[in-house]
């Protein structure tokens, strides 16, 4: 299985709008993705990087697909769709990263 983490910097001056988030961006993304194999969806709210230090980064979303090849098809399709959503939620620029959970 692999897991695409989607991880928003908690930068300065960094909005996120969670609930967005996670009730309607998500939701779009998993109506646009399951044809492409996604299997599931979470979201993490950031809320400490460890005692009192602030979260490395303000949300997370987290994709589950079967193979890395369903995602990047996936993506090569939609993704534009999806990613013009961003500006809704969120004023900062998210950081992808593609994992093989082992």
């Amino acid at each position: 299985m692999f897991r695409v983490a989607v991880m928003y910097p908690n930068e300065e001056g960094a909005k996120f709008d969670h609930n967005y988030y996670k009730n309607t961006h998500m939701p779009m993304v998993e109506e646009h993705l399951k044809a492409f194999g996604l299997v599931k969806t979470e979201v993490d709210r950031g809320i400490s990087g460890g005692g009192d230090q602030p979260a490395p980064y303000i949300g997370i979303g987290y994709l589950y697909f079967e193979t890395k090849d369903a995602y990047d098809k996936g993506m090569v399709e939609k993704g534009a769709l999806l990613r013009a959503d961003i500006p809704n939620f969120t004023n900062v620029t998210p950081i992808r990263q593609v994992s093989e959970i082992l």
